[in-house]
């Protein structure tokens, strides 16, 4: 094994947002050496990374030249250069997930695809290279409303997907190209976390349960262990397993899935990183997945992914009609809360819906611990000064 503490091995991370700055929380307990590489001059990793490079993710030299610096690469968003990430695997460096992994999910088109292709369920879908042609599908019915729209690449936290039921809600959506599924009826929105390292250990987190915003499309809630029946539970983790396998994939995935009304899993989308689903296990877990990623991509052994106690994550969002300089209004009411514990990502500025940090709530009996969430939601609020 190679001596990853206290000593010159380095961990590239592309990518600088809060997700890289919760990784190094553990790369830190670790003693890790880290270098980060973000396009922004104020990303959240920059104040707890050994080197913070400013650069663009998708320029092939820029993550070519950050790879050839460090020992192990990885990513925390997904808009990175895969030709670069190839090309440093070929010439021998290490990559979880691997660029072969990355190019399977960076498009929503070929993702869908590879489902259909390794028989993985998931919802009846089209794919079209432009809006034009979108349009020309239902003029010719072939595709009737409603059904829901995503943008192939570049959706995130909500941007890029749609419910489309008329033809004027076709007019706004972008122009590139799209996928558009059938729109499902279903009774949950879950997802599971399958965790892998090169030498085929492989675990899964307890399936959790989103429960979203009905105008924003991002998650408000994500509870721990899902409200589902154990027969419902161990289908979810077995299809992530399938999926994960067929991705071939090292590192974290997070797999969303949909519980259809008659109990049916299908696969929505997948996440080869650390998860706003799975924030939870910060509070709640053995062993976080922030600390899980850390161990798969060195080749660790895997720690315990069941979870101490119950938990609910409560996404904190720029309050709508607020841009600007932000202010945690009310977090001190919250912190006074039994089990209450607030991530502030490090943004300064705030804009409506933009994701500024999240609350874990942890407690012995979940239905206490939903009570507790909700209050924290109607008690803080992310305004500008």
């Amino acid at each position: 094994m190679a001596n990853y503490f206290s000593s010159n091995f380095t961990l590239g991370i592309l990518g600088g947002g809060q997700l890289g700055k919760m990784l190094l929380y553990e790369t830190r307990k670790f003693d890790i050496k880290t270098h980060v590489l973000d396009p922004s001059y104020e990303a959240p990793c920059k104040i707890a990374c050994d080197a913070f490079q400013q650069g663009d993710l998708m320029d092939y030299d820029t993550v070519y030249n950050f790879g050839k610096k460090v020992d192990v690469l990885t990513f925390e968003i997904e808009g990175v250069n895969i030709d670069a990430l190839a090309k440093l695997e070929a010439e021998g460096k290490k990559v979880y997930p691997s660029a072969e992994t990355l190019k399977n999910i960076q498009d929503k088109g070929v993702q869908k695809q590879f489902y259909k292709q390794h028989k993985i369920p998931t919802s009846p879908f089209l794919v079209f290279k432009d809006k034009f042609e979108l349009t020309e599908a239902i003029v010719r019915k072939d595709l009737s409303f409603p059904f829901v729209w995503k943008s192939c690449t570049g959706g995130y936290d909500g941007k890029g997907v749609s419910v489309v039921r008329t033809e004027e809600d076709v007019i706004p959506l972008a122009e590139g190209a799209c996928i558009a599924e059938k729109l499902i009826s279903f009774k949950n929105e879950l997802a599971v976390i399958v965790v892998r390292n090169p030498s085929g250990e492989v675990k899964t987190y307890p399936v959790v349960e989103m429960e979203f915003h009905p105008e924003a499309n991002q998650v408000e809630y994500v509870i721990c262990p899902a409200r589902i029946d154990d027969s419902v539970s161990e289908k979810a983790r077995n299809i992530a397993i399938k999926v994960s396998e067929a991705f071939k994939h090292v590192g974290l995935l997070a797999v969303e899935l949909f519980q259809t009304e008659d109990d049916e899993i299908l696969v929505n989308e997948v996440a080869p990183r650390p998860h706003n689903s799975g924030h939870y296990s910060i509070e709640a877990s053995y062993t976080n997945q922030f600390e899980q990623q850390i161990r798969a991509i060195l080749d660790l052994p895997l720690g315990k992914t069941e979870s101490k106690v119950g938990g609910i994550m409560v996404n904190l969002v720029g309050a709508e009609g607020h841009t600007g300089e932000v202010v945690y209004k009310n977090i001190e009411k919250i912190m006074a809360m039994d089990g209450v514990t607030p991530h502030i990502y490090g943004k300064k500025q705030t804009r409506p819906f933009r994701k500024m940090g999240h609350v874990t709530i942890v407690h012995e009996d979940l239905a206490e611990a939903r009570k507790i969430a909700e209050k924290v939601k109607n008690t803080i609020e992310v305004v500008a000064k």
